[in-house]
């Protein structure tokens, strides 16, 4: 790709993109005065711990000069603080630092569980996630089934989420794959489900079991849906999907019990950030759904 040259631009987009340039450098420089003020030190000293002349110092905290991304390093390692804090206006508040210290301390694990947490606190309301009840899992655990009698005894709309995309699509789940592959399927999915959320403020939905692998989109669920995995054991789900008529898992695949294991072994993280997990292992369906019932509207404490 050959690069344009600045004189190869209209005159008014070379003065826009240099008028925006210097207040950008401008905003960089009293940013670093700031953070300097903030810890009581001197321009001498940051130029000292930051590996950089005063005079050229000074030149970035006025706005007079272009500094590298590496003296920016520097001069933010020095200050205490993140480069972001520095490039980015909006991360500047003492919460937001306060806040991103805290989760640069966690390790990944707690850091995604710190990040559940703040889209279910902060994202939407419980009471008005709790409207929307969403059953994930591996087919065969039985979502259809469960779905569709809680939301004949909640009086609240059902939709299966995979159907939803063949409506979209106007044309069967095989045929999407076929023609578009896995991420056509996973946009589709995405765009169906941002839709059930827009146009369902209460109803119960069943997804398909694979949502987990696209993060966004089963983040969006979690943040706006009361969301339950339902499980069961590898057996259980290959004899309830073969006594549906579906031989598929079956043909010409002898491993098919084992890649059942370790998908379940591997999703298993994903789907344990659910709301509620019920295992439907050697469970009468009515007393699943008792179970998923009381778990979806629970009875309020006393006052």
């Amino acid at each position: 790709m050959v690069p344009i040259e600045k004189s190869a631009l209209p005159v008014a987009a070379r003065f826009v993109d240099e008028a925006a340039d210097t207040e950008f450098l401008q905003a960089l420089g009293v940013r670093v005065r700031e953070s300097r003020a903030r810890r009581g030190m001197s321009r001498k000293a940051l130029a000292i711990n930051a590996d950089v002349s005063e005079r050229y110092l000074a030149q970035v905290e006025s706005g007079e000069t272009n500094p590298s991304i590496m003296v920016l390093r520097h001069v933010a390692h020095a200050l205490g603080i993140s480069l972001i804090e520095l490039l980015e206006p909006q991360h500047s508040s003492p919460e937001y630092r306060l806040i991103s210290r805290f989760l640069e301390q966690l390790s990944p694990n707690r850091l995604e569980d710190a990040l559940l947490r703040l889209m279910r606190d902060f994202g939407n309301e419980d009471a008005s996630r709790r409207k929307r009840i969403a059953l994930v899992g591996l087919r065969g655990a039985g979502k259809s089934t469960l779905g569709r009698a809680l939301a004949s005894e909640l009086s609240l709309p059902f939709v299966e989420l995979n159907s939803a995309i063949e409506a979209e699509a106007g044309m069967s789940l095989n045929e999407v794959f076929s023609l578009y592959g896995q991420p056509g399927f996973r946009r589709l999915e995405r765009r169906c489900l941002d839709k059930f959320i827009t146009e369902h403020e209460g109803a119960v939905i069943t997804v398909g079991g694979g949502i987990v692998s696209e993060a966004e989109t089963f983040n969006m669920l979690l943040m706006n849906c009361y969301t339950v995995w339902v499980k069961a054991s590898p057996e259980e789900h290959m004899s309830r999907v073969v006594a549906q008529g579906d031989f598929r898992p079956m043909e010409g695949n002898s491993e098919a019990m084992e890649d059942m294991r370790r998908i379940l072994v591997a999703r298993e993280p994903l789907y344990s950030k659910a709301d509620f997990i019920l295992d439907t292992t050697g469970c009468e369906p009515k007393v699943c759904l008792k179970k998923l019932r009381q778990a979806v509207t629970p009875i309020p404490e006393a006052p």
